[in-house]
């Protein structure tokens, strides 16, 4: 593994155990096998180290997402697609998936570039807009759908993990939720 990856990782590892205020970046170097003086060479703060590791989570997670849809795909079932993938991602990828929660609820979130935000959100705001405009969603703010989508996301990852659930189980409980905001942001 080359030494940029393995301070990626020894990152994740940390702040997640850690939080972000209380894992220096020396730690990560030493946890890493690496200099400090390397650690800087690829991130020069720790400020740029958290925002490379949200980055790259939220790539992963985006590619995985994506490999689950289709454009032949129905509304309906392109959103299942993306709600069910990034579940399933979120219940695979614990402390990934913890970061990324641990990253939206602190300031980084707001260091973070509107357009390289944007990246990771334009593909289902556009999509939802599109439903908006279609008449296939109800007419509100895609913005507001997006967020209530995501929180929604947020909670139920919440209840499936912090419960013991066969994988079939877990399925169901996705498909039941995900019904349940269908109904609330379609016609």
């Amino acid at each position: 593994m080359d030494k940029k990856q393995l301070i990626l990782d020894s990152a994740l590892r940390l702040f997640v155990e850690f939080g972000f205020h209380d894992t220096p970046t020396s730690k990560i170097a030493k946890e890493a096998g690496v200099a400090n003086g390397t650690l800087f060479y690829f991130f020069p703060t720790k400020d740029d180290l958290v925002k490379a590791l949200y980055i790259d989570l939220k790539t992963r997670m985006g590619g995985c997402v994506i490999e689950s849809i289709s454009e032949e795909m129905e509304l309906k079932e392109i959103l299942r697609g993306f709600y069910k993938t990034s579940l399933t991602w979120a219940l695979d990828h614990q402390p990934e998936f913890t970061f990324l929660e641990q990253f939206n609820n602190s300031p980084y979130a707001r260091s973070i570039a509107k357009a390289e935000m944007d990246i990771y959100t334009r593909p289902l705001l556009s999509l939802l807009q599109n439903g908006i405009d279609e008449g296939k969603l109800k007419h509100m703010d895609a913005d507001l759908i997006y967020a209530i989508v995501s929180g929604h996301t947020f909670g139920v990852h919440k209840y499936l993990s912090g419960k013991t659930f066969l994988r079939d189980e877990a399925e169901q409980v996705m498909d039941e939720t995900f019904d349940l905001i269908w109904k609330l942001i379609s016609f």
